[in-house]
């Protein structure tokens, strides 16, 4: 691609807009911006679109937005598709709401239904208004957890979980094929609202969602006995929870719930932090500082469209201390398992979903309550294909799947990780546990105690710039061409290759399939079950590492976990 050709055509352009023009006029003696914006088209994969709002091609912007939605739409009409119609949301981020529009103008263009929601909606709920109102597909406008420079465009099939990787393919060979500008097709927002091709929807699908997700109570019995006691503080990071957390929570019987005041508004900023990722201790500062004022026994905050969750309880010091996504998961899963077979109501052939980059902790419980579980490629669509697998044959009963990056789902309404439901069974699990007089940091070293000591740690490689991706590149040929034979002081047993397919006995050279579909991830298994694993990301520049071991107390497992932290950190050399 030609960067520089392409920087004098938007230039050229009468479709673009004269504050866009100004802005790259801007840029006219900064060769290596002009390189960095033009260089390519903001690659659609999976996941959809992500990265930072500015002009060009290699950005968030109406005209990028357009363009991939007229990809996505082509696939639409490709399969016939297009009286179904397709529901779009957004969340609370600067340009949010005018990226949603575009959406939606680009699809009614297309001769496409369109339902659009009246305002800011989590995740989870876009994909539960796919299903509920038997949409093809579904959009929300959203970068997750990114700072505020980012924006993003999460595309969703008619399951209600995020494309496959052969349609997110074709999603890109139909952009590849579009011109940008001309190539396009636009009708006025609110011509098409007029006109009957866009639908906006109100409140009605909220409380058929918000019954789906009481409905994946384990204990009913729980929250109301313990809703004197149990003090919950709760803050949406200025986002999409903001009202439907609060009211599940009360509709199941929280009387104590503390809103952090400031960060209730809703606003794209994100003033009161510096990232609004609740996987930070620092990020919910504000929530522990009301904590301490109101005697909460934890605090828990969703992320900016409120699909995940992160939670700060007390100690044995009744200080704050965070639970990680791994705990966290393996946690939830324990609580579930446990309470269900002490109420007698365990569904037949249960089962659990993982990642591969997420704690081993949860094989172990699953195999000590005789329950089956799957492990997945990362990415919550991964999870959703197991549980339509299962649902397509009538077989199983899908109990809980989750990911590290504190990302959970109890129920099949939805395909996609939900902190409303999430936030909902960890309080109902704090309830359980305060009945029994124990906080769920107790709860947490209880599990290690019964099952083993699991640590987790995630090391990110950052390779920005404009050799980011080769360098990335470079990183995963090394590894693949020359793979260490010890990690840590543990050998390596096997070394899974999800891009070649392979697992490969390493003492033996043995070779078989790794049963799961194609992706750039490499999986090192040591010995005693430690593994280390290592994938580019999909929306940022850099290359993560995953690091899961385990050991038989605390000290021998965070041993294992710093030998491994120093033996990885020389890779990225």
């Amino acid at each position: 691609m030609d960067y520089r050709k392409e920087y004098e055509k938007w230039l050229a352009s009468p479709v673009v807009d004269e504050a866009t023009k100004e802005e790259l006029r801007a840029l006219a003696s900064d060769e290596e911006t002009i390189h960095y914006r033009f260089q390519s088209y903001l690659a659609f994969g999976t996941g959809g679109l992500r990265g930072t709002m500015n002009a060009g091609t290699n950005a968030m912007n109406v005209y990028t937005v357009a363009h991939a939605t007229q990809g996505f739409a082509n696939l639409i009409l490709n399969e016939h598709a297009e009286k179904k119609g397709v529901v779009i949301a957004h969340d609370c981020r600067n340009n949010s709401e005018l990226f949603a529009k575009v959406t939606a103008e680009v699809f009614a263009a297309c001769g496409i239904k369109v339902y659009f929601f009246d305002a800011l909606r989590p995740t989870p709920v876009l994909s539960f208004a796919i299903r509920k109102l038997g949409c093809i597909a579904g959009v929300n406008i959203t970068a997750s957890h990114n700072p505020k420079e980012y924006n993003g465009y999460k595309a969703y099939w008619e399951d209600g979980a995020q494309l496959s990787l052969e349609q997110a393919d074709l999603v890109s060979s139909y952009i590849a094929a579009t011109d940008i500008f001309s190539g396009v097709k636009r009708i006025d927002f609110d011509k098409a609202l007029a006109e009957g091709r866009i639908e906006v929807i109100g409140t009605i699908l909220d409380d058929a969602y918000l019954q789906n997700v009481i409905a994946q109570r384990v204990d009913t019995t729980v929250i109301p006995a313990m809703a004197d006691d149990l003090k919950v503080v709760y803050t949406p990071l200025h986002g999409c929870g903001h009202r439907l957390v609060p009211e599940a929570l009360r509709l199941c019987g929280l009387k104590h719930l503390y809103t952090v005041g400031e960060q209730m508004v809703i606003d794209g900023n994100f003033p009161t932090v510096a990232k609004p990722n609740p996987e930070y201790p620092e990020t919910l500062s504000l929530g522990v500082k009301l904590a301490e004022k109101v005697g909460s026994d934890l605090v828990m905050a969703t992320d900016p469209d409120a699909d995940r969750v992160g939670v700060m309880v007390r100690s044995h010091d009744g200080g704050f201390v965070t639970i990680t996504g791994n705990q966290m998961g393996a946690l939830l899963l324990d609580y579930i398992l446990t309470a269900y077979e002490e109420t007698g109501t365990m569904p037949e052939a249960p089962y659990a979903v993982k990642t591969i980059v997420s704690t081993e902790l949860a094989t172990k419980i699953c195999k000590e309550h005789g329950v089956k579980i799957f492990n997945v490629l990362t990415g919550f669509k991964f999870i959703g294909e197991v549980i339509k697998n299962h649902d397509d044959k009538g077989t199983g009963h899908y109990l809980l799947g989750f990911e590290e990056s504190y990302g959970y789902l109890k129920g099949t309404y939805a395909r996609d990780k939900d902190s409303v439901v999430a936030s909902l069974l960890i309080v109902e699990m704090a309830a359980y546990y305060k009945k029994k007089n124990m906080t769920l940091y107790d709860a947490l070293h209880g599990m290690f105690e019964k099952y083993g000591y699991y640590k987790e740690k995630t090391v990110d490689v950052y390779m920005e710039g404009l050799d980011g991706q080769a360098r990335m590149a470079a990183l995963m040929a090394g590894l693949r061409g020359n793979p260490p034979a010890v990690i840590g002081g543990k050998k390596v047993l096997f070394l899974r290759d999800y891009q070649k397919e392979t697992v490969t006995e390493l003492a033996t050279g043995k070779v078989s399939p790794t049963g799961l579909p194609v992706s750039n991830v490499l999986y090192f298994e040591c010995e005693g079950g430690n593994v280390v694993v290592v994938r580019p990301s999909g929306t940022e520049p850099k290359v993560k590492l995953y690091l899961l071991v385990n050991g038989t107390s605390e000290k021998e497992a965070a041993g294992t976990l710093d030998a491994f932290a120093a033996a990885v950190a020389g890779w990225a050399d």
